[in-house]
């Protein structure tokens, strides 16, 4: 079984076996999609899958299917014969991802599997997304990741049909983007001097320094590799809080003059943000043309929540600048300072995107802005029925930071919360209680991996899956029942899972130490 489900699938007689003989039939928009099923199929099979104009495995885009939209695709598999038809080649390569998981487990190793018959069921699959926004924040702020991990994860979401890498590059704990003419920013702003650990204010530390910063030379690369699979990597640099690990490489950007600071080991949320004088919004209009430069997604997350505005209230150049732009206060200058970023992004041809906390930003910004509400669904109506794009990322649902079970073996995560599988399946992107008006404006979903608590790659996929996979089910098919669709499905991805060396929380553990 799949996931995620499809939305239209029934078996028919016969089976598929891929040998070295089998033929690849590709022409024209459907050949990127052809090169990726032999990237994906080669390491485990050794299959050359050669192209030929005769090939029994065919591969092709036809516009005339636009009824399937831009990542719908029909699969029809026969004993002679596997038809793999979309209106466009990013249609082609959600099907590609559906005959990986149709072949045997075995088939997404990335070592030779010898002895293994590759053959698909007999299949007729008509399929396509409800949501066209299915996408997985990663912190690499917190706990840096190498780049080669990042294109492991890519691959992990693209097998899911998930297709957007929220990239969360900066933060009070780390900045992991290079920015010419501002080498600090890395140089300081990217090494803390001790890692975190345990749960926050329980006084338990690494005292390892922690540091690391992406090339722009990976950042493109890692662009180019997702693109082959289908995902867009969105950036994020946060502004105008979050931003210690910023000023402690140039404190003249910050609301205190002549203060020192370090880049952040705590959690929550430092006091210290950006001022909001001219040489700060020519600061972040200079980042951000260098985050342009690396990443062409239509979409650039500049933060925007959790900003105190104590320092702002004390800053005679804050309070002057509330003046000047008419302002009711220092508090105010939030929403002011986020409007002329997005002013620069508009103008570039980029769509803003900011989190949506309750602070009251989001809806006094203009309707281009895209807005992340994440504390509670409400945030997003408001955002709605004002007109912005919205994003539904509700932590209670999709932060899977929180721990997936509350037993004694589970790793630490965020306090006060258990997020587990059944939560996340349940969470539908549109809440059936919105009038149509707003449903209209919902893009979809994400899940957040925040990473105070996931120092390592083995900890980021235990935190992920299988909760990555309940995710992507409801967005790509909320018609998908949790007991007689999901729960059948996932139980036999778990080989999958396995094959690929993905450490994963096994269904069979108890939700509780005592359940």
């Amino acid at each position: 079984m799949i996931i995620p489900h499809p939305t239209h699938a029934v078996r028919i007689p016969g089976r598929f076996t891929f040998d070295p003989a089998t033929a690849v039939r590709a022409e024209g928009a459907a050949r990127p999609a052809a090169r990726l099923l032999r990237t994906l199929l080669r390491p485990a099979t050794g299959l050359p899958l050669r192209d030929s104009p005769s090939g029994s495995v065919v591969l092709a885009v036809d516009p005339l299917l636009g009824g399937l939209g831009t990542e719908g695709y029909g699969l029809t598999v026969g004993p002679d014969a596997v038809l793999l038809r979309a209106a466009t080649g990013e249609g082609l390569l959600r099907g590609v991802q559906t005959i990986r998981q149709l072949l045997p487990p075995e088939a997404l190793s990335e070592r030779p599997v010898p002895g293994v018959a590759w053959w698909l069921p007999g299949v007729q699959i008509t399929d396509v997304p409800r949501h066209r926004w299915r996408g997985v924040l990663l912190d690499v702020a917190r706990h840096y990741q190498p780049v080669r991990y990042l294109r492991r994860f890519v691959d992990l979401l693209a097998l899911h049909k998930l297709n957007v890498l929220h990239l969360h590059l900066t933060d009070d704990q780390g900045w992991r983007m290079p920015v010419p003419g501002y080498p600090l920013l890395t140089e300081v702003g990217g090494v803390r001097s001790r890692s975190m650990r345990g749960r926050a204010g329980s006084g338990r530390y690494d005292d390892e320094p922690h540091a690391g910063a992406y090339t722009a030379a990976e950042l493109r690369e890692l662009v180019t590799y997702a693109a082959a699979r289908g995902v867009e990597v969105m950036p994020e640099i946060e502004m105008p809080g979050h931003a210690r690990a910023a000023l402690a490489a140039y404190p003249e950007l910050g609301n205190v003059p002549g203060r020192a600071l370090d880049v952040w080991t705590e959690w929550g949320v430092s006091d210290a943000v950006f001022g909001v004088h001219d040489e700060v919004l020519d600061f972040c209009r200079s980042v951000l043309g260098a985050v342009l430069d690396v990443f062409p997604s239509r979409y650039v997350h500049i933060g925007g929540d959790e900003c105190p505005v104590a320092e702002w209230a004390e800053s005679p150049r804050a309070r002057a600048r509330a003046a000047e732009a008419g302002l009711t206060g220092t508090a105010a200058l939030h929403s002011w300072f986020l409007g002329r970023i997005g002013e620069f992004l508009l103008a570039a041809g980029r769509r803003p995107v900011c989190w949506a906390d309750g602070s009251g930003a989001a809806g006094a910004l203009p309707p281009e802005f895209t807005v992340m509400p994440w504390r509670d669904a409400g945030h997003g109506l408001a955002a709605a029925l004002a007109g912005q794009d919205v994003v539904m990322a509700p932590h209670r649902a999709t932060y899977l930071d929180y721990p997936q079970a509350d037993g004694p073996g589970e790793p630490l995560g965020q306090a006060g919360a258990v997020v587990d599988l059944r939560a996340v399946h349940a969470n539908d992107p549109v809440p059936a209680d919105w009038p149509p008006e707003a449903a209209a404006h919902v893009l979809g979903t994400q899940a957040q991996l925040w990473t105070e608590f996931a120092q390592t790659p083995a900890d980021i996929e235990y935190l992920a899956f299988p909760r990555l996979c309940a995710l992507a089910d409801r967005a790509w098919n909320p018609a998908a029942d949790w007991a007689t669709d999901f729960l059948p499905a996932v139980r036999g991805h778990q080989a999958r899972l396995a094959a690929l060396g993905v450490r994963h929380r096994p269904l069979d553990r108890p939700r509780t130490a005592t359940a």
